[in-house]
């Protein structure tokens, strides 16, 4: 059943949404397959300093000097920076916040816990700025999902109540914490299923190509 009053913002995360994740647990595990080192170990080091560095608080290279270069490596830091910002974008959902945008008006927002160089380098490689209007990172508001301040900041920057606010996220805790906020909350498993949780909000694809056309 489509909803008579369609959400007047959409706000998603990045890392799981419209690009691959980011610097998780996979790819971490692949890195240390890669480059030939102790994935335990380092990987308690990233626990340990990463929630310094998505807040903003540390560098890119001082995390690097943290987690993974405390020790001489046979590899180079550019080398593991350049595995580190290797990505790949989902094309589907891409276009499909674009053609949403387009057509209804949106007031779009990304809310992403990440470092600053890898959120710069991801807004830049897959130009995420030419439609979201604000990114709530962050390495840039100091804050860190779950934490409701990271929501409120997006609805108050936005200027619309909770109520008309959309959330994705592939991260179930998080969309729970916005649908406590009032919002709307879609738990993303993939393109369809998010697809069909839009349309029955109010936000249909079909009928957003008639408008833009």
């Amino acid at each position: 059943m489509i909803s008579a009053r369609p959400a007047t913002a959409l706000f998603l995360d990045i890392g799981g949404v419209l690009l691959e994740n980011g610097w998780d647990h996979g790819k971490r595990r692949r890195a240390a397959e890669l480059f030939g080192f102790d994935f335990e170990e380092t990987d308690a080091r990233h626990h340990l300093t990463f929630g310094v560095y998505e807040l903003g608080k540390i560098s890119l290279d001082e995390y690097l000097s943290r987690a993974v270069f405390y020790k001489k490596r046979p590899f180079t830091r550019r080398e593991f920076k350049s595995f580190m910002l290797r990505t790949s974008a989902f094309p589907e959902m891409l276009e499909l916040v674009r053609t949403l945008k387009r057509a209804y008006g949106l007031k779009t927002a990304a809310i992403s816990n990440e470092g600053r160089e890898l959120t710069i380098h991801r807004i830049k490689e897959f130009n995420l700025d030419s439609f979201v209007d604000f990114f709530v990172s962050s390495c840039f508001v100091r804050l860190r999902k779950p934490d409701e301040d990271m929501f409120q900041l997006a609805l108050d920057l936005a200027q619309v109540p909770a109520a008309d606010a959309i959330y994705i996220d592939d991260r179930e805790m998080f969309v729970e914490v916005a649908r406590l906020m009032g919002m709307k909350g879609i738990h993303h498993k993939g393109y369809e299923s998010t697809l069909k949780e839009l349309e029955s909000a109010g936000l249909v694809p079909e009928e957003a190509g008639k408008q833009v056309s």
